[in-house]
C-alpha cells in the first residue's frame, strides 16, 4: 500500500473515532495493521475477554512470527489457564492446555510439562514460581504490564504504537475544500466512505494546489496530513527518500520476505543469478524455524526486525515534531528514551599515546571500556590500558606455523605485512587479527598479560581485508573476506565451515548480523556491489550497488535497529547513508563532505545517537536523525587526512589515529572522569620527592580499586612482582630477589565479624555429611545431597530485607518440602554408603534434579519431589552425572567401572559407551565452544572426547607433586570462556587449556593452606576460585593467576568447640560472584559473603596495599613448587 493510501486509513480512523463508530475503528485497526490501539487492548485484557484479545492481536502478529510474539501469546494463554485453575474449572484448564498452550511445547517441552503438572496440584500457588500469584485483577494487571513491554520491543509493532498527530476533523477539512454539498450526502452513511475517498483525491488536493502562491506544474503531493504548498523555485528542498536512488527492481530471489532482510531479497535484481556457495568441512544447517520464517510471507515492518533489542522513539524525533495544537487529536505513544545532548560527544583530547608505527585498526574491549586493541602497519598488535597509559601486551607479527612455506616465501619477498583489521569476540574472550597477506591470527584473552596464541589460519589468497565475529546457531565463528573475492566462515578452532563465492572483485568489508532467527552476512566488494549471504549453500540473496560504487563499509547501530554505510568513490567522493531495510533503499544521505581525498574513509556509530567519520584531518559528527553535520573537531591537530577512529561501548571515549604514528583519546565528561579517577592519589604522592616507582605504585593502586578485573596482572608486570602462587609448570624457575614490593597483603579472615555467614536450618537427617551441593540456576534455592542419598532443599523467600528472593546471608533460607511431606530420597537398598559416590545434576530450568547414591539413577520433579523415572539399574553404580548443554534428554553418566555412558532419556537407551579411564569417573564437563566432553577419574587422568563422534581425542595425566601417588578423585569445571578448565585434586589446583589439551597453571597446597583440598569451584564470572581444605580453611584464588587473594580461617565461620568439622563441598552462587556455600561433614550448610564494607574477597584499603618492606614469606615453598 502506498504512503498516501496508508495516510487515508489514518484519516478514516480519526473520522470513525470522532463519530463514535467504535467497532468499526477497531476492526479497521486490526484489518489494516497500521495502528495498534493500546488503550483498547488494555481494556480487553483487564476485562478478561481473551478471545477478543487474541483476535485483535492476530491483525498484527502471529504466535510464531518471532520470540516476542511467542512470549506475548504465551503470557496471555498462561493467564487464561491459571484463571481456569483458580476457578477449579479443570475441564476448561485441560482444554486451554491442549488447544492453546500445546503449540509452545515444541519450543520448550520442559516448560510445557511443568505447566501440565499444575493440574495435579490442589492450588497452583504451591509452585514456587507462582507462590506470589494474587487475585485475578492483580494478576491481569501484572501480566498486562509484561505484555506491553514485549509489544514495545517487538519489531512487528514498531511504528504502529503511535497515532500520527492530526488536526481535529482533518477528513472533514479535506471534504469541505470545494466539495461541501457532496460531502453532506456522503457523510450520512459510512458505506459511502470509499466514494468519498475517490472524490477527495480529485478535488481537495487540486484545490490546495490552486491556492499555492507559486504553483508548479505536476505537483508532487507527499502527504494528506498537512495542506499542500509548492516550494519556491530554485529554493532549498527538504531531503526525501523519493529523490534518493532505490534498489533496482526485479524478481524475487527468495521465496518471500521475513522482516527487513527478506525485503531486500524480494527486491533483488533478476539479472543476479543465484551463485552456488561452496560448503566445506562441518556445515552449520539453517534451523527449521528459520526456514519457516523465510518461507512465510508477512508484511515487513517499517523498520528492521531485531531480536533481543528495544528501540523506542528517539528523543530527537520528539523535539523535531511540531507541538500539537489544542484542536489536535493524539493517540497514546510508547515510552521514550532518555534525552541526550551534544555534550555527550567525546570532543576533548584526554590522551595522546605513541604506537611507534602507523595505526591501521583499533577496537575497544566489549566490556572493559578503557582496554584498547591497536593494530599497526608493521603487523604488530598492542593492548593498551588507557587508565595507566601503558602497553600491557605487544605482539609483533610472526608466522606461528613455520611449515607454511607459502607465507614464509611472501615474508621474504614482500614489504612488511600489516594489520588490516583487529576485532574482539562479543564476550571479549578472543581477539581476531587480519593481515595484508593470507593470514588471520586468533588469540585467547583471559587477562591483560595473558594473550595466548589460539589459532593461525591461512585464510585467503592475497590480503585479508576484513574480519568479524558472529554466532550462527550459538557457535562462535569468525567471518573473513579477501582479495580472492571470497567470504569464508571459520569456527574458533580454525576449521572452515563455509566459502561464499559470487563477487566479481576483491571483497572489501563484511558485516554479520541477525534479524529474528535469521543469521546473515553483508559483504561489499571494491566494485561497489553489496551482497547478502545466509549460512547455507543457496548463494547470495542481494546484488545492489553501493553509493559511490567503490569501497564501502556497513555498520549497524548499537541496538541493531538501524543500518548505515560509509564509502568512497574512485574519484574521492564520500558517501554516508542510512538504509531503509524494509524497502531495500536509501533512507537518508548525510551532508557535510567537501573535499575529494584519495583513500578509504572510516566511520563508527555510538549509543544509537551519533555517527562519526574521519575526513579532511578532522572528526565530523552527525545526529543519526539529521543529515547535517552536528559538529566537528580536529582533536588539537596532528590528524592524518583520513584518520582511523573507534568509539568504546559507552560512547564516552573515541580513539583517533594521528599522523605521528600514534593515537589520541577523545572523551566527554564521563570519559574524563573514568580516565582521571586515579590522578588525585598520584598527585598527592608527587608533591613530595619520592621514588618514581612509588608514584607508579600509587596510580596502580587506584587502578586496583576501579578496574579489579585487570589489576592483578597489571600490578604484577608494572611493579615487577614475583608471583608466589599460580606457577606455570612449563616455565623455568625465576630467581626471586627479596626486596620487591607487593601490591597487596594477603587478606586473612579470622573472626566471624570479618565476613557474613548464614547457616541453613537443620532438618531431619541433617547429621549426615553433605557430599554434593548446588545452587539452582535461578539462585533462589540451595540443594544438598547427603551420603544417605537424601536431598534437602532450602528456599529463599521474598521479604523487605530480601526483595529479590535470591540467596543471601541477610535472610536465612528456609527448608522447603511440598505439602505431601515427600523427601527426595534415592534408592540405596543394598548399597554400602561409605563406599558409594553420590552424584547429582540439575536441569537448566530448575524443574528436575537427577541423582544417584550407589544405586539406580532417579529423576525427581523439583516441585513435587516425586520420582519421574529411574534408569541405569545396578549392579553397576553411577558416580557422576551431567546434562548435555543443548539437550536435556541426553545425559553423560560416569560409572564405577570407569566407563562413560551417553544415555538418551527419551528413548531409554545408551547411545554410546566411552572407555578411557582406569578407575571410576569423578567429573564430567561439556564445552559447546570446543564441541568436546572432558572427563576426569579417580586415576588422576583427564580425557577429552568429541561430542560429534564420541571418540577420544587425548588423555592427560595430572602432574603430581613429588612423592604423591597418581590416584584420587579429580573434578573438572569449564571457565565461562568454555576454553580453560579447572581440574581439582586433593594435591593441587590446575588450569588446562582445553583447546590445546595441556596444563597452563598449577597451585600446590602450602604454608597456611597445606592441608589436602576437598573441593573447589569457579565463581559465576570465573574470576575467582573458591577452594575448601580438609582442615577447615577456605582459600579464595584469582582464577587467572592462581594467586591466593584471601584465606578464610575455620574460626571465622565454624562454631566454636566443634573440633573435626570441615567443608567437604563448595558451591558458587550463579549470579553473585562473591557468594558461595559450603557443605560440612556434620550435614550443615553455610552461606558465606564478604562484609558490605569490603564487598569483595581480598580487597584491602589502598593505604595498606603497598608493602615496601622486604618480603621473605614463602620463598622456600615457592622454590620447592617451581622445581
Amino acid at each position: 500500500m502506498s504512503s498516501l493510501s496508508r495516510e487515508l486509513v489514518f484519516l478514516i480512523l480519526q473520522f470513525l473515532e470522532e463519530e463514535k463508530f467504535k467497532e468499526s475503528v477497531h476492526r479497521l485497526e486490526k484489518e489494516s495493521g497500521f495502528f495498534f490501539n493500546t488503550k483498547y487492548f488494555d481494556e480487553k485484557v483487564l476485562a478478561g475477554e481473551w478471545d477478543e484479545v487474541e483476535k485483535y492481536l492476530s491483525g498484527f502478529t502471529k504466535v510464531d512470527d518471532n520470540r516476542y510474539s511467542m512470549k506475548i501469546f504465551f503470557e496471555i494463554r498462561k493467564q487464561k489457564y491459571l484463571e481456569a485453575l483458580d476457578r477449579q474449572d479443570k475441564a476448561k484448564a485441560v482444554e486451554i492446555l491442549v488447544q492453546d498452550l500445546r503449540v509452545f511445547s515444541t519450543f520448550n517441552e520442559d516448560l510445557y510439562k511443568e505447566i501440565t503438572q499444575l493440574l495435579t496440584l490442589q492450588n497452583f500457588r504451591e509452585n514456587d514460581q507462582l507462590s506470589k500469584y494474587g487475585d485475578t485483577k492483580t494478576a491481569r494487571t501484572v501480566m498486562l504490564a509484561e505484555v506491553k513491554k514485549l509489544i514495545e520491543a517487538n519489531p512487528l509493532f514498531r511504528d504502529k504504537l503511535t497515532f500520527p498527530t492530526l488536526r481535529s476533523s482533518r477528513l472533514r477539512t479535506l471534504i469541505d475544500q470545494r466539495c461541501v454539498s457532496f460531502s453532506i450526502f456522503l457523510l450520512t452513511t459510512i458505506e459511502y466512505v470509499a466514494g468519498f475517498i475517490v472524490h477527495m483525491f480529485s478535488c481537495s488536493l487540486n484545490w490546495q494546489h490552486q491556492l499555492c502562491k507559486n504553483p508548479r506544474p505536476n505537483p508532487d503531493i507527499k502527504t494528506l496530513f498537512t495542506d499542500h504548498t509548492c516550494a519556491v523555485p530554485n529554493g532549498p528542498l527538504a531531503p526525501s527518500s523519493v529523490n534518493q536512488p532505490p534498489f533496482p527492481p526485479g524478481t524475487a530471489v527468495a521465496a518471500a520476505n521475513a522482516g527487513a532482510l527478506a525485503s531486500w531479497m524480494a527486491a533483488a535484481s533478476g539479472a543476479s543469478a543465484v551463485q552456488a556457495a561452496v560448503v566445506t568441512h562441518a556445515p552449520m544447517p539453517l534451523p527449521q524455524n528459520q526456514v519457516a520464517i523465510l518461507k512465510r510471507p508477512r508484511t515487513p515492518p517499517a523498520t528492521p526486525a531485531i531480536v533481543d533489542y528495544q528501540n523506542p522513539d528517539h528523543e530527537l524525533m520528539k523535539r523535531l515534531r511540531p507541538a500539537p495544537s489544542v484542536e489536535e487529536v493524539t493517540y497514546p505513544a510508547p515510552r521514550q528514551q532518555a534525552p541526550w545532548s551534544p555534550e555527550d560527544l567525546p570532543l576533548k583530547v584526554a590522551l595522546a599515546l605513541h604506537q611507534g608505527s602507523t595505526v591501521t585498526s583499533m577496537e575497544f574491549h566489549p566490556m572493559q571500556n578503557t582496554l584498547l586493541l591497536v593494530g599497526s602497519a608493521t603487523g604488530e598488535i598492542t593492548l593498551w590500558e588507557l587508565t595507566v597509559r601503558e602497553k600491557l601486551v605487544s605482539k609483533p607479527f610472526k608466522v606461528w606455523d613455520m611449515t607454511n612455506s607459502t607465507v614464509q616465501g611472501l615474508i621474504a619477498k614482500e614489504p612488511p605485512i600489516s594489520v588490516t583489521r583487529v576485532a574482539w569476540s562479543p564476550d571479549g574472550n578472543f581477539i581476531g587479527v587480519a593481515y595484508s597477506k593470507h593470514l588471520i591470527h586468533l588469540y585467547a584473552f583471559s587477562g591483560p598479560n595473558d594473550l595466548r596464541e589460539h589459532a593461525e589460519i591461512d585464510a585467503h589468497v592475497g590480503a585479508v581485508n576484513d574480519l568479524a565475529f558472529a554466532i550462527p546457531n550459538r557457535q562462535l565463528c569468525v567471518v573473513t573476506c579477501g582479495d580472492d573475492k571470497l567470504i569464508k566462515v571459520w569456527d574458533i578452532q580454525g576449521r572452515k565451515h563455509f566459502t561464499f563465492e559470487g563477487h566479481d572483485a576483491p571483497v572489501y568489508s563484511i558485516c554479520p548480523h541477525h534479524k529474528e532467527n535469521i543469521q546473515f552476512i553483508f559483504s561489499a566488494a571494491i566494485d561497489g556491489k553489496i551482497k547478502v549471504w545466509l549460512y547455507d549453500n543457496m548463494g547470495s540473496r542481494v546484488d545492489y550497488d553501493a553509493p559511490g560504487k567503490w569501497c564501502t563499509t556497513m555498520l549497524y547501530s548499537a541496538d541493531g535497529s538501524r543500518l548505515f554505510s560509509c564509502g568512497t568513490s574512485k574519484d574521492g567522493d564520500f558517501f554516508l547513508v542510512e538504509w531503509n531495510e524494509s524497502e531495500g533503499s536509501i533512507k537518508r544521505t548525510y551532508l557535510g563532505f567537501h573535499k575529494k581525498l584519495a583513500g578509504m574513509v572510516q566511520f563508527d556509530t555510538s549509543k544509537n545517537h551519533f555517527l562519526a567519520v574521519g575526513e579532511d584531518g578532522q572528526i565530523k559528527f552527525w545526529d543519526m536523525d539529521n543529515i547535517s553535520v552536528l559538529t566537528s573537531t580536529d582533536a588539537e591537530g596532528g590528524l592524518p587526512a583520513l584518520p582511523r577512529l573507534r568509539f568504546n561501548r559507552e560512547g564516552n571515549l573515541l580513539a583517533v589515529s594521528t599522523a605521528d604514528n600514534g593515537f589520541k583519546i577523545l572523551a566527554n565528561t564521563a570519559g574524563l572522569r573514568s580516565l582521571r579517577a586515579m590522578e588525585a592519589s598520584a598527585f598527592e604522592t608527587m608533591r613530595n620527592p619520592v621514588d618514581s616507582s612509588l608514584i607508579k605504585a600509587v596510580m596502580l593502586l587506584n587502578f586496583v580499586v576501579y578496574f579489579p578485573l585487570l589489576a592483578s596482572t597489571v600490578l604484577a608486570s608494572s611493579l615487577g612482582l614475583h608471583i608466589l602462587n599460580g606457577v606455570d609448570p612449563s616455565k623455568p624457575r625465576i630467581d626471586d630477589s627479596t626486596d620487591k614490593p607487593r601490591p597487596w597483603q594477603l587478606a586473612e579472615i579470622l573472626d566471624p565479624t570479618q565476613c557474613r555467614q548464614a547457616t541453613l536450618p537443620e532438618t531431619a537427617g541433617s547429621s549426615i555429611k553433605v557430599v554434593q551441593l548446588l545452587y539452582t540456576n535461578s539462585g533462589a534455592r540451595i540443594l544438598a545431597l547427603g551420603l544417605n542419598g537424601i536431598q534437602r532443599l532450602w528456599k529463599l523467600v521474598r521479604t523487605e530485607q530480601n526483595p529479590s528472593g535470591k540467596a543471601t546471608t541477610a535472610v536465612v533460607p528456609q527448608h522447603w518440602q511440598p505439602n505431601s511431606g515427600l523427601l527426595m530420597t534415592n534408592d540405596v537398598s543394598g548399597v554400602n554408603l561409605e563406599e558409594s559416590n553420590p552424584c547429582i545434576a540439575l536441569s537448566k530450568n530448575d524443574s528436575y534434579v537427577m541423582s544417584a547414591a550407589g544405586g539406580k539413577v532417579s529423576l525427581f520433579n523439583m516441585m513435587t519431589f516425586k520420582v519421574m523415572t529411574t534408569f541405569m539399574q545396578p549392579p553397576l553404580a553411577s558416580t557422576f552425572l551431567a546434562f548435555h548443554p543443548q539437550d536435556n534428554n541426553i545425559i553423560a553418566i560416569g560409572m564405577e567401572d570407569s566407563t562413560i555412558h551417553i544415555y538418551n532419556v527419551r528413548v531409554d537407551e545408551v547411545k554410546s559407551k566411552l572407555k578411557g579411564h582406569q578407575k571410576h569417573i569423578t567429573g564430567l564437563a561439556f564445552s559447546t565452544t570446543l564441541n568436546i566432553l572432558v572427563s576426569s577419574g579417580a586415576d588422576a587422568q583427564i580425557c577429552f572426547w568429541s561430542i560429534d563422534t564420541w571418540e577420544k581425542r587425548k588423555f592427560v595425566a595430572i602432574q603430581m607433586p613429588a612423592g604423591k601417588a597418581a590416584i584420587g578423585d579429580t573434578r573438572v569445571q569449564f571457565h565461562v570462556d568454555q576454553i580453560r578448565i579447572l581440574a581439582v585434586h586433593k594435591t593441587q589446583l590446575a588450569i588446562f587449556d582445553a583447546s590445546k589439551m595441556e596444563c597452563i597453571r598449577q597451585w600446590i597446597p602450602q604454608d597456611s593452606l597445606s592441608a589436602p583440598i576437598s573441593s573447589a569451584v569457579y565463581a559465576c564470572n570465573s574470576q575467582l576460585i573458591y577452594t575448601t581444605f580438609r582442615d577447615g580453611n577456605i582459600g579464595v584464588f584469582d582464577a587467572d593467576t592462581l594467586r591466593l587473594r584471601c584465606r578464610i580461617s575455620p574460626t571465622a565461620y565454624l562454631p566454636q568447640g566443634n573440633q573435626g568439622l570441615s567443608p567437604l563441598v563448595v558451591a558458587a552462587h550463579p549470579q553473585e560472584p562473591n557468594q558461595f556455600a559450603v557443605g560440612l561433614n556434620d550435614g550443615s550448610v553455610t552461606v558465606i559473603e564478604p562484609t558490605e564494607a569490603e564487598g569483595k574477597w581480598g580487597m584491602v584499603p589502598p593505604s595498606e596495599a603497598i608493602n615496601t618492606s622486604p618480603s621473605t614469606t614463602n620463598n622456600q615453598n615457592q622454590e620447592q613448587l617451581q622445581r
